[in-house]
């Protein structure tokens, strides 16, 4: 089919000087045919110059948390990771085996937690959900009602706060005692620092010595044990009850994976785990039964340290092992926060140091040299002030480890600077701010409050600030964590006006705190945190933008959809 413009002239003479209708119907006919022989000779190729890729996401708004808070409306993907950021003018470029119209909706980076428990909130799900009881009474209703449903031979439930009820005095174990004589019971605060133990769960240990319990307290009235534990003593109990299973260890796993997913929740950092437990995490990811990426601190012992030291850091696709968890105090909601002035609701008593000094101290140098990272549990100003002097004297000024402090709740003014001057990492949970807003003057009195959830004077000092959750402690909802940086009230807008608003974070401020500085405290901002070209296609799609939103529709957001390596896991 090949004509020149003379031919075909000459063509259409002959033919018209024979059948005039006929002639131009048969001309009609070899014009359109190679009209469309020219049309798909383009087409054929304008494709074979598009590059062929997994992914196109298109017609919406993605915010990509880079150094300019670029936004973008097409994101390429391919092999897992983002190769092509920009304008409408991209789809021009690609042709993709499946493209997502956003259709006006927003893409952020997939969230990360920097502090959770990830583990502990699978566990959970399994025991007595002892959040919002309004009373002792309705904390042992709730656990007749579990036992008669699940007969377990021992009894575990979590998340009762007295602070919540109108009797905000610490329980004794004594109702327990009579609706549970023979199995054992233990029962957890919400923060995991304070638990009521039964007479048959005491029975445990009653080969122990109870009058002094290191980094712990057992509570005692006119001389007896009232079945109140605090911090150290609490794992005493712990220690003695039956191993838990390898099948429900994975089934916790499980679970805690699809609330995180759930709640948009990419990369958690679970801030304390035993060795096997991150053994296993690899190896179910390793089998594809796990898909979040998880940053674990391994709880920190004499033959873990040891055990991690020679073995070294453990890095995969979706896990990260290279961090220890250490715990220098309690917390402040059962006065277990180590202080440097008395409580102010309990005047003979400053808190408790949970591991020794001397041990922490030979902790410390014994990772200074590593390629381990450490992060210290301090809530209360005296255990703040001691970990930040005793980083500071192994790490000198201006250093590269990204050492950090969990909580840094309760901080001196005197001592904020030590943030900056040593490189030091102030790991803060939002939430526990606004939980604790209603009874934390009483604990610690006004003048202490100024250096207490101080987000953003944690921040001018160190120059970035990494958010998380605490959860279970706290909801596992990132946009929680999100509505209280900037917000600074609870759910129903109290206080009015906010919680020491001269603390609260901008919008921007409290994003970067759930992605990219989340990631960059777990050493991962090179991979995700932000969507940028070479990072994995770790996001969100919301029908929310974080940036200009009514906060509180934003607060109770649920992602549309959620996508890890460019793989849609909710």
């Amino acid at each position: 089919m090949q004509y020149t413009i003379s031919t075909l002239f000459l063509l259409l003479i002959n033919i018209l000087n024979d059948e005039p209708v006929q002639g131009l119907l048969y001309i009609f006919v070899t014009m359109k045919s190679i009209l469309s022989f020219i049309v798909l000779t383009f087409l054929f190729l304008s494709c074979t110059k598009k590059k062929h890729v997994d992914l196109l996401v298109k017609g919406g708004h993605i915010i990509s948390v880079d150094s300019l808070m670029t936004v973008a409306e097409v994101m390429v993907i391919e092999n897992g990771k983002i190769i092509d950021l920009g304008n409408a003018a991209l789809t021009d470029q690609y042709i993709a085996d499946s493209v997502i119209d956003l259709n006006g909706a927003f893409v952020f980076p997939g969230l990360v937690d920097a502090h959770a428990h990830f583990y502990g909130l699978g566990m959970n799900a399994f025991q007595v959900d002892l959040t919002n009881t309004k009373s002792w009474n309705e904390v042992i209703e709730r656990c007749k009602s579990f036992y008669q449903l699940h007969k377990p031979s021992v009894l575990l439930g979590r998340g009762w706060d007295q602070n919540d009820w109108a009797n905000t005095a610490f329980p004794d174990a004594e109702a327990l005692n009579a609706a549970f004589p023979n199995t054992p019971v233990l029962l957890k605060r919400i923060d995991g620092h304070a638990a009521i133990a039964n007479e048959a769960a005491m029975a445990l240990i009653n080969n122990q010595n109870f009058q002094q319990v290191n980094g712990g307290e057992m509570i005692r009235k006119n001389g007896k044990l009232t079945g109140l534990l605090i911090d150290e003593a609490v794992t005493l109990v712990e220690k003695k009850l039956p191993k838990t299973s390898r099948n429900d260890q994975i089934r916790y796993l499980k679970y805690a994976e699809q609330e995180c997913l759930k709640h948009g929740l990419t990369l958690v950092c679970d801030a304390g785990l035993d060795t096997d437990i991150i053994l296993l995490i690899d190896s179910l990811h390793q089998s594809g039964d796990l898909k979040i990426r998880l940053n674990t601190m391994v709880s920190i012992t004499v033959k873990q340290l040891a055990y991690w030291l020679k073995r070294g850091v453990l890095i995969t696709d979706r896990l990260h092992t290279s961090s220890f968890k250490m715990y220098a105090d309690g917390a402040l909601g059962s006065r277990g926060a180590c202080l440097t002035q008395p409580y102010s609701d309990r005047h003979e008593h400053f808190g408790i140091i949970v591991t020794p000094l001397k041990k922490m101290e030979a902790y410390v140098a014994a990772l200074a040299n590593s390629s381990f990272q450490l992060n210290t549990h301090c809530i209360g100003d005296s255990a703040n002030r001691y970990i930040l002097q005793l980083y500071g004297k192994y790490l000198g000024a201006q250093n590269p480890k990204r050492w950090r402090i969990e909580h840094a709740q309760v901080v001196h003014p005197n001592d904020m600077k030590f943030f900056g001057m040593y490189s030091i990492v102030p790991s803060v949970q939002p939430t526990h701010a606004t939980s604790d807003m209603y009874w934390a003057e009483k604990r610690i009195g006004k003048a202490r409050l100024t250096g207490a959830y101080a987000l953003k004077t944690l921040l001018h000092e160190n120059g970035w600030l990494p958010l998380g959750t605490d959860f279970p402690v706290e909801k596992v909802s990132p946009f929680h964590t999100f509505y209280a940086a900037v917000a600074r009230t609870d759910s129903s807008g109290y206080p009015e006006g906010g919680f020491m608003m001269q603390e609260a974070l901008t919008r921007i401020e409290a994003l970067k705190g759930i992605t990219y500085w989340a990631a960059k405290a777990c050493n991962q901002e090179a991979q995700v945190g932000s969507l940028s070209i070479g990072k994995q296609a770790d996001f969100i799609i919301l029908d929310k933008n974080l940036l200009q939103d009514d906060l509180i529709q934003i607060r109770n957001s649920l992602p549309k959809a959620v996508f890890i390596a460019g793989q849609r896991v909710k």
